[in-house]
């Protein structure tokens, strides 16, 4: 999976960031076509301890504000799901990443 924001950082400089609080998301969207919908998660997202999460993962919350509602029963149902996670930040997976660079290494 492909994480966003750490282009052109060495490992240092990411560990530095870490430190001072920053965290790397993944947010949740969702979309209907007709009957279906379809819940995904994004892409893992590096967030700076001086960004802000929630601003960050705004193109994945009006997605599914606009396409995820129309999907009966489960477009309203995710939607609400995606839009509560998002505003919240998205889901912090950085104990997970930090555990497979770990892995990488040794």
């Amino acid at each position: 999976m492909k994480i966003h924001g750490i282009e052109n950082m060495d490992r240092s400089s990411l560990e530095r960031e870490l430190q001072q609080g920053g965290k790397f998301v993944i947010y949740t969207y969702c979309f209907s076509i007709l009957v279906m919908t379809f819940k995904r998660g994004s892409n893992i997202y590096f967030i700076r301890y001086n960004e802000s999460s929630v601003a960050k993962g705004l193109p994945f919350t009006l997605l599914s504000a606009v396409l995820g509602w129309w999907g009966i029963p489960w477009g309203p149902i995710y939607t609400i799901g995606a839009l509560v996670s998002n505003l919240r930040g998205g889901k912090d997976v950085t104990k997970e990443v930090v555990a497979s660079f770990a892995g990488e290494v040794a």
